[in-house]
């Protein structure tokens, strides 16, 4: 039983790597597109057919459904619509690092556990201490990070420890699990109690699906809808349903009554069962391109043209805003994925990898300053005035700018090496 159990956990193993560096080489290439998004979004909305860049996003769109949604334009179809997909994949990740990835092993999570929370807590409160009244609303924009745009930055640097790519690519991961409960719990306009009867409704018809052993993903699609009407319903930002979507996602091949007689099967026969790939695995390979290279590039594209007419920083309320976002991003992030790391590691909570040394954490720190799609998306959440809004966006694209600069210099500078003596 030992020698049958180390080979399935070789095989998981193993498996679950060729998982990552797939994932990663799409985050990171996706990250370059990300940023040429960006840029083109801002510098359109500053350029002489600024026009053209506004009017289409306020395009109103019912798709017929205007008796349920009445109002909604093209911005909201991105923002709420289609980062709801976006979402669904973050979810699968969780699950998927939930059950045979890094967050299975506690202390293998852990590090990273422990540097997302400084990573949180730090900006938070530095974004609180340059707050004025009104705009204390914005706390959370600057304890994001972006999994594409730091990987992208990370593949640029060039010779890292591969356990770095794991250690980012984790810390980001439990980094969008406090972003998902932020947003679930500080953002939301009360919850209304028909709303989320409907969203469980839907959540229940998943269920019942999964309990029949329907395979096809797009059996999902009207119970995933139904969810995500329900937390739009209910006050609840309606992206969190792919949370919970990706969450409810099976990680066995067999599932529901299937797995029942699959167990059955297995026991009575020494044949081994056919290699299947879970829904987990599935339905993440699928839309994992599309929302790397099409659903953020827009959402960027959306969001990011931000317009330096209207933008005024000298002072008040949209000062203090874009002062909070970049001194959480720039400053707060590394301090607290550092100072959160050493302490770990000096209670005895844990251990640096191998090949990891304190300049690796301390350019973990500048990488998770990376804000960008997650801290633009909270920046809508909080702030409906477009002059607070404005200021908000515009210091997440410089602080993000500032992080990526700073990590890409970093990342390049090597440890001084020991003369070596003269041979006589």
């Amino acid at each position: 039983m030992s020698a049958e159990t180390d080979t399935t956990d070789t095989a998981r193993t193993a498996h679950s790597n060729v998982w990552l560096l797939r994932f990663v080489s799409v985050e990171a290439a996706s990250g370059t597109v990300l940023v040429l998004a960006a840029v083109v979004a801002f510098v359109w909305a500053n350029s002489p057919w600024a026009f053209a860049y506004e009017a289409p996003w306020h395009i109103e769109l019912g798709f017929g459904l205007e008796r349920y949604l009445p109002h909604h334009n093209l911005r909201f179809w991105v923002n709420d619509g289609l980062m709801t997909i976006f979402f669904l994949v973050v979810g699968l990740e969780i699950r998927r690092e939930m059950h045979d990835g890094a967050l299975s092993h506690p202390r293998v999570a852990t590090l990273p556990i422990v540097a997302a929370a400084g990573g949180v807590l730090v900006p938070a409160l530095t974004y609180l201490l340059v707050s004025l009244p009104g705009t204390r609303r914005g706390w959370a924009i600057p304890t994001a990070t972006d999994i594409a745009f730091a990987l992208g930055v990370l593949s640029l640097i060039g010779r890292v420890p591969a356990t770095l790519r794991m250690l980012l690519l984790t810390l980001a991961i439990v980094d969008d699990i406090a972003a998902i409960l932020v947003i679930a719990f500080f953002y939301s306009s009360g919850i209304a109690p028909g709303g989320l009867l409907i969203a469980v409704a839907g959540v229940a018809l998943v269920l019942l699906l999964q309990w029949l052993s329907v395979q096809p993903a797009l059996a999902y699609v009207v119970p995933g809808a139904i969810v995500w009407f329900g937390m739009l319903s209910a006050g609840v930002h309606p992206a969190v349903a792919g949370v919970v979507l990706g969450l409810l996602t099976p990680v066995s091949a067999r599932f529901g009554r299937r797995s029942g007689r699959a167990s059955s099967a297995a026991a009575g026969t020494a044949a081994k069962p056919p290699a299947l790939r879970s829904p987990v695995e599935r339905v993440e390979s699928r839309l994992h391109p599309y929302v790397a290279f099409a659903i953020m590039p827009l959402f960027a594209l959306a969001n990011a043209g931000v317009s330096l007419k209207g933008l005024a920083l000298t002072g008040g309320a949209p000062l203090a805003i874009g002062a909070g976002v970049v001194l959480g991003l720039v400053l707060g992030k590394p301090l607290g994925i550092s100072l959160a790391s050493c302490a770990a590691v000096k209670l005895g909570l844990c251990e640096l990898p191998a090949g990891i040394r304190w300049r690796h954490v301390l350019l973990l720190g500048v990488l998770g300053g990376i804000g960008f799609t997650m801290s633009i998306f909270i920046s809508n959440l909080a702030f409906t005035e477009r002059e607070l809004l404005a200021a908000a966006r515009f210091a997440v694209l410089v602080a993000s700018a500032v992080a990526a600069t700073a990590g890409l210099v970093l990342g390049r500078l090597r440890p001084a090496r020991a003369p070596r003596r003269a041979s006589e």
